[in-house]
């Protein structure tokens, strides 16, 4: 009988170590799959192509982050708006104002000026202001309260630069006098019986005082009684003026009452006797008192406040 060799391969079956050998063929094949394609050279061509690809693909993405950051100019501005920053623009570079304060390094400053510029009635006017009107203002006070510790508004005059009178009323308190202060103010009861009640006053003397240069002595104590503050640049305080001080011969920052400056300079009396102040012939005489000092105290006070923005200007460049 004659022999017959069989060729049995053996697949082995599920379940064992069955997996690992499995898994060791198919790595097998594509090792010679690997070899195979080498041999030939088509591996290195086939990685080549992945890798233009990846490079194409890695540009339309770039192109794509370019068009969402503003770099197509063709996106719509509805969707993405310009942005315009509100924050300043900080540079080395001086402005051409500061480089022409740099330059002047024998600008000098005047000795008064601290001195002038810590008072707030004494500012100069704004140019944009324009040419103002000028009028002075004299307010007489009454107590109110216990034993008349109060001081509220009982008479306000108004005059142009003229003198002549704008506005001169007798003004009812808010509460009840207890001390009319005759003496000095000059008001008594019966002036008050029929007198304009405060608010309605207050309105009428705002609205003239309102765009112009004010002139008074120790005005702000008028302001006071008013219940009102003016514009510093718009005040002139006859009583904190060093100029008229050296006309009357007394020192430059000592406070003299209207009176004695009215005497010194003008040789004339004013608020005497027993009537008390009158309000019209105060604010007349301060009228009178600033015209004799205004052109050089306007143009000091130009002076000063051009030193101050250059001095101003030169700390904010250190």
């Amino acid at each position: 009988m004659s022999g017959i060799m069989l060729n049995l391969v053996c697949e082995p079956g599920h379940g064992g170590k069955s997996g690992k050998y499995r898994g060791n063929a198919k790595h097998d094949r594509f090792l010679g799959r690997r070899h195979y394609l080498e041999h030939k050279g088509l591996l290195k061509e086939k990685q080549n192509k992945n890798r233009n690809k990846k490079i194409q693909q890695q540009k339309k993405n770039k192109s794509k982050n370019a068009q969402l950051s503003g770099g197509d100019r063709s996106t719509p501005d509805a969707i993405f708006p310009k942005f315009t920053s509100c924050l300043p623009n900080k540079t080395n570079e001086l402005p051409s104002s500061a480089n022409t304060f740099s330059q002047q390094s024998t600008l000098s400053f005047p000795s008064t000026a601290s001195t002038s510029q810590r008072d707030p009635t004494h500012q100069a006017a704004p140019r944009t202001l324009g040419p103002l009107k000028y009028v002075a203002l004299d307010c007489e006070m009454v107590g109110t309260g216990p034993k008349g510790c109060n001081s509220e508004l009982a008479r306000c005059s108004i005059v142009s630069y003229d003198g002549d009178v704008i506005f001169d009323k007798f003004i009812k308190p808010v509460n009840p006098v207890t001390d009319f202060r005759t003496r000095y103010s000059g008001v008594r009861r019966q002036d008050l019986s029929n007198a304009t009640p405060f608010h309605q006053a207050q309105k009428e003397i705002l609205k003239i005082l309102k765009g112009k240069m004010v002139v008074g002595h120790a005005i702000q104590n008028d302001f006071k009684a008013l219940k009102y503050f003016h514009p510093a640049c718009q005040t002139r305080d006859t009583a904190r003026i060093p100029l008229l001080n050296q006309k009357a011969g007394l020192p430059e920052h000592q406070t003299v009452s209207l009176k004695r400056l009215t005497k010194a300079i003008f040789d004339k009396d004013i608020q005497t006797g027993k009537r008390g102040h009158s309000s019209v012939e105060d604010a007349k005489a301060t009228m009178e008192l600033y015209k004799v000092v205004e052109n050089a105290w306007e143009q000091k006070l130009t002076a000063l406040s051009l030193s101050a923005k250059a001095m101003d200007l030169a700390l904010n460049q250190k």
